[in-house]
């Protein structure tokens, strides 16, 4: 297929090959994936300003969306790639292919950098999600530094940079430009733009920026960011989001306020169910607002009630065959709706996600912790409900791009499940809370392309 880019586009791809270090916060759906390629191509084979690529990426889009990319376009069906994923030896073998573009999941960064005993011979270096790498404590992260120094062009991709507030900035852009802009420790970093926010004593659990830090943090790094928002350069379908309440009979409710408010629930003839502390307890509350409770360590759950499954069951009949994407969260969810729906089909592999893409799936239920990011899935339907919610803005807005994303040609639908008088309702507005920093975030050092066009 020839690749006619978009102005923005074009953009992209030039701040990619002009900036060795870069930070790309591109909005769902504008194509990344094949800005980023178009850039690797024309460093590797226009510039010769680049040797060998490596990409990381989440462990699907690594195997799945790269390798599609790279075959779809005319002009990057050219590059040589291999797939760094699967055991030991296969991702042995791929490496030693010595391609142009390796590309591995981010799980196996550690494997690479302090197992495999593979000679790092990579001088690009390409993070597919890079608030993926948020956590300076993480495995990944702690690997993927000892590298920067053989590191000459480094590009983080994303479209949802912080999350959780800016303090998630800080492991991303060490990686970027090894600590030049925001400082080569967290702890200077904490010390100079956020004080402590929640705490218990001298714990410290979460930070707030200090008055004024976020111009700060956002002049430091605006030189080598380039951001931009589906709403300036795309004209997509309509989207709708809406919220179908839920109700619980009052025993039920009973339960849930019992539960709530003394950490305990006794079911006739079990075992009390009890949450050891406050992260345990917003979990089973959690669930059993969709309808279920694990009851052990081993998973063992006890069924509290149907209402969310009722109300899915109304969502899809009236869907009248029309495909329907469903998010779910914890296993029991899954097992729930696949006895509800035995049409259902999980979006779990390359053959379920040609399928969907197909049509051959009517209802399809994906986790949003791994088919959250990167995959594509405009092209099987335009519907997606949740079942069950995720605290976690990221995956939530992820979730939502599979359908809601350029090359959607259909009206598109996201419609939440909420059970009313629990959790979930906090659930909904702990995910708009969130929404304002990140947006905050982008706004600020949002590109302007007349501005670009014009240096």
């Amino acid at each position: 297929m020839k690749f006619n880019p978009h102005d923005y586009q074009k953009h992209a791809a030039k701040f990619i090959i002009e900036h060795p270090r870069a930070a790309l916060f591109l909005d769902m759906g504008l194509g990344k994936t094949v800005i980023t390629l178009t850039a690797l191509d024309d460093l590797l084979y226009d510039y010769f300003d680049a040797g060998k690529a490596l990409i990381i990426a989440p462990l699907r889009v690594a195997r799945d969306t790269w390798p599609t990319e790279i075959e779809k376009w005319d002009h990057t069906r050219g590059l040589s790639y291999a797939v760094a994923v699967g055991t030991a030896d296969e991702r042995l073998q791929a490496l030693r292919k010595n391609a142009d573009i390796t590309i591995i999941n981010r799980e196996n960064i550690d494997w690479l950098v302090n197992k495999s005993h593979y000679p790092w011979d990579f001088d690009t270096v390409i993070i597919d999600e890079l608030s993926s790498f948020k956590s300076h404590q993480s495995k990944r992260f702690k690997a993927l530094r000892k590298k920067l120094p053989k590191i000459d062009r480094i590009v983080g991709l994303t479209g949802t940079p912080s999350p959780n507030g800016l303090i998630d900035l800080w492991a991303q852009y060490r990686l970027i430009d090894g600590g030049e802009r925001l400082g080569k420790c967290i702890g200077r970093y904490r010390d100079n733009f956020f004080e402590p926010d929640k705490r218990n004593q001298e714990r410290v659990f979460s930070y707030k920026p200090r008055a004024g830090a976020e111009k700060h943090i956002y002049r430091a790094i605006e030189d080598i960011t380039l951001s931009m928002q589906t709403s300036d350069h795309l004209v997509l379908p309509p989207l709708t989001i809406t919220q179908t309440d839920v109700k619980m009979s009052a025993a039920e409710l009973e339960k849930y306020n019992r539960l709530e408010a003394e950490m305990v629930l006794e079911l006739e003839g079990e075992e009390a169910i009890t949450a050891v502390s406050a992260a345990a307890l917003a979990g089973k509350l959690c669930q059993l607002a969709s309808g279920a409770i694990y009851k052990n360590e081993d998973h063992e759950y006890s069924e509290i009630h149907d209402r969310k499954l009722d109300a899915l069951e109304d969502v899809i009949e009236a869907a009248n065959g029309k495909p329907v994407l469903v998010a779910y969260w914890f296993k029991h969810d899954l097992e729930r709706l696949m006895k509800r729906f035995p049409k259902a089909k999980r979006i779990d592999s390359s053959k379920a996600i040609k399928a969907w893409n197909s049509g051959e799936i009517e209802i399809g239920l994906i986790h949003p912790a791994s088919a959250g990011h990167g995959l594509n899935l405009q092209a099987g339907g335009s519907h997606l409900v949740w079942f069950s919610l995720t605290w976690s803005l990221e995956l939530y807005q992820q979730t939502n791009a599979r359908l809601y994303r350029q090359g959607q040609k259909n009206p598109v639908v996201i419609q939440h499940l909420v059970t009313k008088g629990t959790l979930d309702e906090r659930v909904m507005k702990a995910l708009a809370t969130k929404d304002a920093t990140q947006t905050a975030l982008i706004t600020a050092v949002k590109a302007q392309l007349t501005q670009g066009e014009n240096k």
